[in-house]
């Protein structure tokens, strides 16, 4: 599987960069559209965008640097190859996040009502960008011999990218439905945070290269501590107005 989508000027520009750029470009015309649905301007969201993508492209490989510290700590030079992966999606979901917020808080905008504007854009980026590690032969599964087995390295594994990118998909047409139905601030935000994080959680049991916290996998460790404060908040909201998020 060749991971070069194509060469322009002598420089080769990977799959991977390409689908994440994708994954951008849909989600920000979707935020943009249901921006103006909750009469937030579409500058906004650009203005956003332009500060967030980075911010959390840099959170996700640091996140995965930290990890993995024990080669890149002797291999310095390789930590900004990120053309070649090695982006921890909870790392750009960590930063993107506390980016938002100091970004609404700088804007004066309710953070709850831009969380649930930008929550599909986000998982359907994820959906997409998950694409990116079949070109690069990396976010597999253990061996499997069921019919939708793909081959890797001559061995028979778990599509584990497929499984998620389907699982994100399947979350960003629930949310763009449930939108409808919204019953306060904030609860799409929530419901992408519990609903990825339990698909993740289950997921990632099947990976052979998950990032490591001593003998547990990180990434099913932050998914646990994900729905259980997202299960906490929605209860938090729903018994109470305390921070104006209800609608009107």
């Amino acid at each position: 599987m060749d991971s070069i989508a194509f060469t322009i000027f002598g420089i080769d520009v990977a799959w991977y960069g390409v689908l994440i750029s994708i994954g951008v470009l849909l989600g920000i015309i979707i935020a943009i559209i249901r921006a103006k649905d909750e009469g937030i301007h579409e500058d906004t969201i650009l203005d956003l965008a332009l500060i967030a993508i980075p911010i959390a492209i840099i959170g996700a490989r640091l996140y995965y640097v930290a990890f993995k510290w024990d080669y890149y700590g002797q291999n310095l030079g390789d930590i900004v190859k990120i053309r070649q992966g090695g982006l921890a999606i909870h790392g750009a979901i960590i930063a993107g996040v506390l980016t938002g917020y100091l970004f609404c808080r700088y804007k004066n905008i309710n953070f709850w009502l831009l969380a649930d504007v930008c929550a599909p854009s986000i998982i359907l980026g994820q959906s997409i960008g998950r694409w990116g590690n079949y070109f690069n032969q990396e976010a597999y599964g253990r061996q499997t011999n069921l019919p939708w087995a793909i081959e890797i390295q001559g061995n028979m594994v778990h599509p584990t990218f497929l499984y998620e990118s389907l699982w994100n998909f399947a979350i960003f047409i629930f949310l763009l439905y449930y939108s409808k139905k919204r019953k306060y601030r904030g609860e799409i935000f929530l419901y992408y945070i519990m609903l990825y994080s339990i698909g993740r959680f289950f997921i990632e049991g099947l990976r052979t290269d998950s990032l490591m916290l001593g003998p547990f996998r990180i990434a099913q460790v932050i998914s646990f501590i994900s729905v259980v404060a997202a299960l906490i908040i929605m209860r938090m909201f729903k018994k109470k107005n305390k921070y104006n998020i209800y609608l009107k």
